[in-house]
């Protein structure tokens, strides 16, 4: 019953994701949040790599996933700068043509590189083994490049039939071993059962929501990072 809940809530909360307008620009900087917590040492870049989960669609400047998970990794005391690589409607196939460009325009290289892609992949019926194919060349070039990586995990629908979510869910927990990456196993699970935490839209997070999922991921970055160091 949780896992069925799960996937139904991952519908719900992507549902939107493929109508929205991409951005020109695929990335923005966290420097737009509001006051930043002053941290000493080193600064740890990161790049958050997604869809409209990590976009902030329908949130104020600044209170999107990467924005808030910057602020809570400061609050630890890690002197974390995220940049938000999050494009509304992208597939792993979308994710996978830009992940290079998105690498190349940082000043600096992400020592760490959260990936959220996969949802809309599932929503749009394609088949698992493309989806599989894409997310393993992106984790390949993350290794090639020496870059830690988080892989931000999803199910799929109630919907979709359980033939394709035998071969769908398995994806990412295979995926995280083969190349030994960190990984949650469903990025969404915070918000079940708590429409409280989802906008009215029944689709993306509220600033509530993203805090949620922000609190449930925010040791597995933090020990990412330290590993790294």
């Amino acid at each position: 019953m949780k896992l069925y809940a799960g996937a139904l809530a991952a519908a719900l909360l992507l549902a939107g994701c493929g109508s929205e307008q991409s951005p020109t620009v695929p990335q923005v900087s966290a420097t737009d949040t509001p006051p930043e917590i002053p941290v000493m040492g080193r600064e740890v870049p990161i790049l958050a790599f997604g869809d409209s989960l990590l976009t902030g669609y329908g949130l104020d400047n600044g209170k999107g996933y990467p924005e808030k998970l910057e602020a809570a990794l400061r609050a630890r005391g890690i002197n974390a700068r995220i940049v938000n690589a999050g494009v509304s409607g992208d597939t792993t196939a979308d994710g996978l043509q830009r992940l290079a460009f998105a690498l190349d325009g940082q000043q600096t290289s992400p020592e760490l590189v959260i990936v959220s892609l996969g949802g809309n992949d599932m929503l749009r019926g394609l088949p698992p083994e493309e989806t599989r194919a894409n997310l393993e060349k992106m984790l390949s070039e993350l290794q090639r490049r020496g870059i830690s990586t988080l892989l931000l995990g999803m199910l799929a629908a109630p919907n979709m039939g359980e033939a394709y979510a035998s071969e769908f869910n398995p994806i990412y927990p295979s995926l995280a071993k083969k190349y030994e990456v960190e990984l949650v196993p469903f990025f969404l699970q915070p918000l079940m059962d708590r429409p409280d935490l989802v906008q009215d839209d029944h689709i993306h997070p509220t600033e509530k929501g993203i805090e949620a999922l922000v609190a449930a991921t925010v040791d597995q970055v933090a020990g990412a990072v330290e590993e790294k160091g």
